[in-house]
C-alpha cells in the first residue's frame, strides 16, 4: 500500500492589528501614508497678497466632484501665522492653481518643499519657469503638462488638518498629453507619492475596464 503523507500549512507570518489610540502621532501617519497610496501630487502655486510667490507639493490631495470640478488638499491646521505659506495665501487671496506633477519633475518638485521665507520664491529656489495664469493672479509651472486654475470654494477643519476645497475655473493641458483629442494617461509619467520617503511613476496597465 503507498504511503500517505500529510501536510500541515501554516501562514508564514502573523497579521498585525493595531488599536488606533495606542500608537503615536507619527505612527498613525506612517500607517496611513503607507496603507492610501499612491497618491496624487497636488504642485500647488500661490501669490501672497503682497505679490510673494509660493509653489509647494502635497500628497493629501485629490477631487471631490468632477461634473462641477472640485479638488481638495489637505494640510495642518493652526492660527494664521502658523499656516503654511501655500494655505495662508489660498486662503486669503481665494486662489490657488494645481500642477500635476510628471517623472521630470521630482527633482525640482522635492526642492520646493524645503522650508523658506514666506517672501523667498520656491520658483527661483528650485529653478522652475513660471507661466501666467489665464483667470487667477498666482503664477503656474509652465512645463507642466496639466494646470487647473481654482478658486477657494470652502475650507473644513478635520481635527488638526485644514481641508481647502476648489473650485477649477480654468485648465492648461499640454498638447504632448493628448491624444485623439483627449487628455491620456498613456502620455503622462504621473508621479504618486509613497509611504516614508518613495515616490512612484504610474505606468498604466493594459486592461481595458469591462463594467
Amino acid at each position: 500500500m503507498p504511503r500517505v503523507q500529510y501536510y500541515v500549512l501554516t501562514a508564514p507570518g502573523y497579521d498585525m492589528e493595531y488599536e488606533i489610540s495606542e500608537l503615536t502621532p507619527r505612527e498613525r501617519a506612517r500607517l496611513m501614508k503607507t496603507a492610501v497610496s499612491p497618491r496624487p501630487i497636488a504642485w500647488i502655486s500661490t501669490v501672497a497678497s503682497d505679490g510673494s510667490e509660493n509653489l509647494a507639493p502635497f500628497s493629501s490631495y485629490n477631487y471631490v466632484s468632477s461634473s462641477q470640478p472640485v479638488v481638495l488638499f489637505n494640510t495642518p491646521n493652526g492660527a494664521p501665522e502658523e499656516l503654511k505659506d501655500t494655505t495662508r495665501n489660498a486662503v486669503e487671496t481665494e486662489e490657488f492653481a494645481v500642477n500635476v506633477v510628471t517623472a521630470e519633475h521630482i527633482g525640482p518638485m522635492d526642492r520646493t518643499s524645503a522650508s523658506v521665507p514666506p517672501e523667498e520664491s520656491e520658483f527661483d529656489l528650485a529653478g522652475v519657469e513660471r507661466a501666467a495664469c489665464r483667470t487667477i493672479d498666482a503664477p503656474r509651472v509652465a512645463d507642466a503638462p496639466v494646470t487647473m486654475e481654482c478658486t477657494l470654494y470652502d475650507t473644513v477643519e478635520i481635527h488638526d488638518s485644514l481641508m481647502v476645497l476648489g473650485d477649477v475655473q480654468y485648465v492648461h493641458v499640454d498638447e504632448r498629453a493628448m491624444r485623439d483629442g483627449k487628455i491620456d494617461s498613456r502620455e503622462l509619467e504621473m508621479v504618486g507619492r509613497l509611504g516614508g520617503p518613495y515616490y512612484a511613476v504610474a505606468t498604466p496597465v493594459e486592461f481595458e475596464r469591462q463594467h
